[in-house]
């Protein structure tokens, strides 16, 4: 497994992950190279809308109606740090570009376009991240912890979190509820 690239990839939490941060999750792998990999969990919603969080950071809201979306918990990493998933890609101060559509962001200018009716296309904003060290990702694929597909911007933009594990599941072919706890190998 030492050289897989899960970029753009879902990691979809197997049953023996049942008491974890990442119990029941579907990850989206942002970055994944020989350093390590970054994900966010896109199916966890917090008690947090977009317009609260926005009054938190003072930023101005051109239509509050229109910002009643919930804020994701990403990770555990940082969870005091916002992410903003996004396409199209644009020009922001601080975006990771995961390919040639989709971007992870964390500067302040995103959130401040975002309120302003000038922000990306598509979004997803999230509170912490899910990072692996180098090594750690592919050690615990090898241990079952984890299934992966590549992944699909439909479930992530278009669904409610509710959904995203059932279609994530979907794109395997496989039902989740018949999934086991044994790890075996043929």
């Amino acid at each position: 497994m030492e050289n897989i690239n899960l970029t753009h990839h879902f990691l979809i939490a197997m049953p023996a992950m049942e008491n974890s941060f990442f119990s029941k999750t579907v990850t989206y792998i942002c970055e994944h190279n020989e350093r390590g990999a970054l994900g966010l969990v896109i199916n966890r919603p917090m008690d947090l809308s977009l317009t609260n969080l926005f009054k938190q950071l003072s930023i101005e809201i051109k239509d509050p109606f229109q910002y009643e979306s919930i804020v994701h918990f990403g990770g555990p990493v940082q969870i005091d740090c916002g992410f903003v998933l996004h396409q199209p890609l644009g020009e922001w101060q601080s975006t990771l570009s995961i390919n040639e559509k989709l971007g992870l962001t964390t500067s302040l200018d995103i959130l401040k376009a975002i309120a302003s009716a000038e922000g990306p296309d598509q979004m997803l904003v999230a509170m912490g991240y899910a990072g692996w060290a180098a090594g750690q990702l592919e050690h615990e694929m090898a241990q079952n912890a984890w299934l992966s597909v590549p992944a699909s911007l439909n479930v992530i933009f278009d669904l409610p979190s509710e959904e995203r594990l059932t279609a994530a599941m979907k794109l395997i072919g496989i039902d989740y509820t018949r999934l086991s706890n044994d790890v075996g190998h043929a």
